[in-house]
């Protein structure tokens, strides 16, 4: 499953035919309502300033690589105020011991 917002892409007929193709679902958040996917929204507002737009990639591979770092940092290594200045995995292990 693959949750986008009712951006006029992620409800064109060739965008719901490519991820049929590949046996993904879609799924779309209510229409007018930015909170529905605010989590999600943030970070890809964040993968694009902090990683995407800074290093112009010239590949799909590069692309795909860029991605790939970026989630490991966001996960293991860059530090957000709303989880008391720990990354998300180590807010996660904090709440679990």
């Amino acid at each position: 499953m693959l949750h986008s917002d009712q951006g006029f892409q992620y409800t064109s007929q060739a965008y719901n035919t490519r991820l049929e193709e590949f046996g993904v679902k879609g799924s779309h958040s209510r229409k007018a309502t930015c909170l529905d996917n605010a989590c999600i929204e943030s970070f890809f507002s964040h993968l694009k300033t902090e990683k995407l737009y800074l290093h112009q990639c010239k590949s799909e591979a590069e692309i795909h690589q860029a991605v790939e770092e970026y989630i490991y940092f966001y996960n293991y290594q860059r530090f957000q105020a709303k989880l008391k200045q720990r990354a998300p995995i180590e807010y996660r292990h904090a709440l679990a011991a």
